[in-house]
């Protein structure tokens, strides 16, 4: 493949920048970028005795919470920190600097594996359209098991790590069939738009920038192959805290009600998105509609337990988490109600 012009390598890193540091919930690797994220910083809703500590990421809950108008009328405060991905996010609650915070189906089995005081408290069911193999837009690969010998991108630890392990099984491979090479999305980009890798293993809001810019195309996607699953994780002594417990009981009622609004108002939440993150709005909506929009609240339930348990199982053979645990045992149910079974169908969009 030619390699691009010499200005079209310098930009797409560029525009890709603000995405590393908002949209890594996905990323498992202790490699992680964190020193631009953490503590401090943040802004600060509601009123009342009672400060309630929440973890994000930008363009994350805050975000969504404020465009959906659930922020108006807190009886307790929220301050927000900043993080650049899931891993920093779980240190944080761990160390009880976080009461709650959102990450993807990965972190949590790190963090769990690692023994850290982390409880998944919340789900939600999304598509897993936007896990997905990309290669470039003239390869010759037609399906998964043409990627035998040959080279693909992935951010280590990450749920793209693990849709990449389950696609190769499907396809009768394993890890050692391929080149793997383990880099973050920035220098991910960088690479599969240069020519350097055969393809890339990512999720939306990269796999919908591939597309649109006419980079690349699905070889395959998560459909069917991961679990589709993103949580609400909680540090077990702020649950332990009956007024604390009660607030995180408000906030995640509030969140499901935005992501209700998300569902219903895609265009709007696109613009929203794309302002906070530097996103194209096209990309944005395409992300949406594809994944982010998608999402269901669902029930942390023994089906939930049981998928996540795969993955924890699945990297500990790797030896990339340094022991199995049972994960049910970093789970809390207490907010299920009468939630739908994390087996729930994800919503869609009709085509326009």
């Amino acid at each position: 493949m030619p390699r691009p012009p010499r200005r079209t390598r310098r930009l797409v890193p560029l525009l890709l920048l603000p995405l590393s540091l908002a949209l890594s919930a996905c990323a498992g690797s202790s490699s992680a970028h964190t020193s631009s994220g953490g503590l401090g910083g943040g802004n600060t809703d509601g009123k009342g005795s009672l400060t309630l500590n929440v973890g994000d990421q930008k363009g994350g809950s805050e975000a969504v919470l404020r465009a959906a108008g659930e922020l108006d009328d807190l009886t307790y405060k929220i301050k927000w920190s900043t993080f650049t991905s899931g891993p920093p996010l779980l240190e944080a609650v761990n160390a009880k600097a976080v009461d709650i915070g959102a990450v993807g189906n990965t972190p949590p089995v790190f963090a769990a594996g690692a023994g850290s005081k982390i409880s998944v408290v919340a789900a939600t069911h999304g598509t897993a359209h936007g896990e997905a193999i990309v290669v470039p837009k003239d390869s010759e690969f037609r399906r998964t098991a043409d990627l035998k010998g040959k080279s693909v991108a992935v951010a280590q630890g990450s749920s793209a790590h693990y849709q990449l392990l389950a696609s190769l099984k499907k396809a009768g491979l394993t890890l050692k069939d391929v080149d793997v090479k383990y880099l973050q999305p920035a220098d991910a980009l960088a690479a599969f738009t240069g020519g350097k890798v055969d393809a890339w293993a990512v999720w939306d809001p990269y796999t919908s920038q591939v597309l649109r810019g006419g980079k690349g195309r699905i070889l395959t996607d998560g459909e069917g192959v991961v679990n589709g699953l993103s949580f609400q994780v909680a540090a077990p002594g702020a649950l332990a805290d009956k007024k604390k417990a009660a607030a995180i009981d408000d906030y995640l009622r509030r969140l499901r009600k935005a992501q209700d609004w998300v569902f219903k108002h895609p265009e709007a939440w696109a613009k929203v998105w794309a302002k906070d993150t530097g996103l194209p709005y096209e990309v944005a909506l395409d992300a949406v509609k594809r994944t982010n929009g998608t999402r269901v609240p669902v029930a942390v339930d023994r089906q939930a337990i049981a998928s996540e348990q795969e993955i924890v199982d699945t990297f500990a053979r790797l030896k990339l988490i340094p022991r199995r645990v049972d994960f049910g045992d970093f789970t809390d149910t207490r907010f299920n109600g009468s939630l739908p079974p994390s087996t729930t169908a994800p919503r869609t969009y009709k085509e326009s």
